[in-house]
């Protein structure tokens, strides 16, 4: 039989493990914006989003399928254009939390 502690240690363990997956994914400048610009708007489309960022369309098209592959964002076909949505809201509160963070950097 498994004691509390163990059982506390296992989730806390599940939590930071999910912590550090969102981090690995969202760890480069451009998905970054991508994700302040959908905490911005509801739904944007890649073009949309290359436009507000400057950004190339195969290379933002390559950081958003990542991102939807990991489970931070959602997509949906609207007519000609495939509309991002951030999913995992959580994201945004842990990028929040570092950019209020007072590391001397």
């Amino acid at each position: 039989m498994e004691s509390k502690t163990s059982v506390i240690k296992e989730k806390e363990a599940e939590k930071l493990e999910r912590i550090a997956f969102i981090l690995k994914t969202v760890a480069h400048p451009t998905r970054l914006s991508i994700i302040h610009l959908l905490e911005q708007h509801a739904r944007l489309s890649v073009s949309d989003i290359c436009d507000m960022l400057g950004t190339e369309q195969s290379l933002t098209s390559h950081h958003l399928q990542n991102m939807r592959l990991k489970g931070i964002l959602s997509v949906k076909r609207e007519g000609r254009s495939m509309m991002y949505t951030l999913k995992e809201r959580d994201v945004s509160l842990i990028i929040e939390c570092l950019e209020n963070c007072n590391c001397n950097m």
